[in-house]
């Protein structure tokens, strides 16, 4: 269950990500930005649920971590394009609190199968 509301809330950034990266491409601005912020905050989602399908428990603790790495690299793009002036602090806020929120399950998730091992 902790995992489908896992993956649940990384669609709804994924979805988040691609309207805030296409209002952004409207205006024009900061395409290489863009580009990198839909490839991180899409594939969140991705691993998460690439991991439901894993061979081994070293293979659902790798692609988790390439989850993890995804995120914070969503962060990253993130904090650019607000500081740029691209995106407002309330939205920024929004989203860095929504992906923050997934790194937290993520890091969870992963501590726990270690936990087990």
């Amino acid at each position: 269950m902790a995992d489908s509301i896992m993956l649940d809330r990384a669609k709804d950034f994924a979805v988040a990500v691609i309207r805030l990266c296409r209002e952004i491409k409207a205006d024009k601005r900061e395409s290489v930005l863009i580009n990198q912020l839909l490839r991180s905050g899409t594939s969140i989602g991705a691993n998460i649920h690439e991991s439901k399908y894993a061979h081994s428990t070293a293979d659902f603790v790798s692609k988790m971590q390439i989850a993890l790495k995804e995120c914070y690299e969503s962060e990253y793009w993130l904090e650019l394009l607000n500081r740029t002036d691209c995106i407002s602090d309330e939205k920024y806020q929004a989203m860095i609190s929504s992906c923050g929120s997934i790194r937290r399950m993520l890091i969870s998730s992963i501590n726990t199968v270690k936990k087990r091992d």
